[in-house]
């Protein structure tokens, strides 16, 4: 039995254990020096979105894919659901 680290609520995960809680702090970590860093060099609001847009895009593209690998499907909830 895999752990799960998420659990699926809507169209987000939420962290149920620590290794989720550490992943979500590394990635709003990152984001904010990304943000940071794009916002020191920019003249104006449009230049901090398009600095931080491609990060930010592939930053929670990557969380999302190992929360959505890391969490149990709904096929698996009924399965527990059942034995017990």
């Amino acid at each position: 039995m895999k752990s799960n680290w998420f659990v699926k609520t809507g169209w987000i995960y939420l962290p149920v254990s620590a290794s989720g809680i550490i992943l979500y702090l590394l990635t709003a970590v990152f984001c904010a020096t990304v943000f940071i860093a794009a916002d020191k060099n920019s003249h104006s609001v449009s230049d901090t979105l398009y600095g931080i847009f491609p990060y930010f895009i592939s930053a929670f593209t990557v969380l999302f894919w190992i929360a959505s690998n890391k969490s149990s499907s709904d096929k698996d909830r009924k399965e527990i659901e059942i034995n017990n």
